[in-house]
């Protein structure tokens, strides 16, 4: 049975949240939040690796060709909204929808973590789609800008995308868990499994301050960066939501892919963005990922999904 109480991890996020508003002296040391962020990307992927141990991974070629076009098609939806009702410059509207054709791992690791929690069953393979669906929307969001003969320095790009840091641990999380398996990773269980909750609540923590630090920008970019921090994450959840019924998931894969969907990056595309795009304004994208749709997802749009997956399989409310 769900708890009506916030996840304790929210409250985490706005504890941080708070003590940014108010000018807190808090702050995480910056070792340490990298620390966390390089635990969470390994235990994620370890924790599906152990599940695609027990099973074919052949078999999930239509589901991750499906996820794929989801992104991508996300990309195009986002660029389309930014550049023709907002009517934002064309490296802006790239930029900023490549974020949300992306992925975040925090809101990925907050609903899994809220699924859990409340004992809902869902399938292994949503680790895969957390690393496959990072790299779609960035290569979308290029050739919106760029085109494809341009001078692009594909190779730089290439390599900033596939084996930056986010998607080289969840893969190698993947790989670790899917040799070893549920017997081989009960050594480690402890650490990487049991205390995943304790290090998600630090982590959200300071990111509760950071969502602080965007306050400014959001009061200079106004009303057209809030509606679209909201509204691009829920159509994009509607999207993720019916992919996820089209390629059989249970009411937890479909909440889980939803999230995903709904969610925006703010690791990897910027980090990739600034070498692709240096012409946009990173503060744009940043301050409506974070700003907004980040906050908007972990506190009201997870449940939200769920019940939208619950009514669409049948399950009991």
């Amino acid at each position: 049975m769900k708890s009506s109480m916030p996840d304790i991890v929210v409250l985490f996020f706005l504890f941080g949240l708070l003590a940014g508003l108010v000018k807190s002296e808090l702050k995480l040391p910056s070792a340490l939040y990298d620390s966390l962020s390089v635990f969470l990307l390994i235990a994620i992927g370890l924790k599906g690796g152990q599940g695609l141990a027990q099973q074919s991974v052949l078999s999930l070629a239509p589901q991750l060709l499906a996820v794929i076009s989801l992104g991508i098609l996300q990309t195009l939806i986002a660029f389309s909204i930014l550049k023709y009702l907002c009517h934002f410059d064309r490296a802006n509207a790239a930029a900023t929808a490549a974020h949300y054709g992306s992925v975040s791992v925090a809101t990925f690791a907050v609903g899994s973590n809220w699924l859990i929690t409340n004992n809902i069953w869902f399938e292994s393979q949503m680790a895969i789609f957390l690393a496959v669906m990072e790299i779609p929307a960035i290569m979308a969001g290029i050739i919106l800008v760029r085109g494809v003969k341009k001078g692009t320095d594909w190779r730089q790009l290439a390599h900033e995308t596939f084996f930056g840091k986010g998607v080289t641990l969840l893969l190698g999380g993947m790989i670790i868990g899917w040799i070893a398996g549920p017997d081989g990773l009960s050594s480690i269980k402890g650490l990487f499994f049991d205390l995943f909750k304790g290090a998600l609540a630090l982590f959200l923590m300071e990111m509760g301050l950071i969502v602080a630090k965007q306050v400014g920008v959001l009061r200079r970019n106004g009303i057209v960066i809030i509606a679209f921090g909201i509204t691009m994450p829920l159509i994009s959840a509607v999207l993720g939501t019916a992919c996820g019924v089209l390629i059989g998931l249970s009411a937890g894969g479909i909440t889980l892919l939803a999230v995903l969907a709904a969610s925006a990056s703010y690791i990897a595309v910027p980090a990739t963005m600034r070498l692709a795009v240096p012409e946009a304004n990173p503060a744009l994208s940043l301050s409506a990922v974070l700003g907004i749709t980040f906050p908007f997802n972990i506190i009201i749009g997870i449940p939200l999904y769920h019940h939208v997956a619950q009514m669409l399989t049948g399950v009991s409310l």
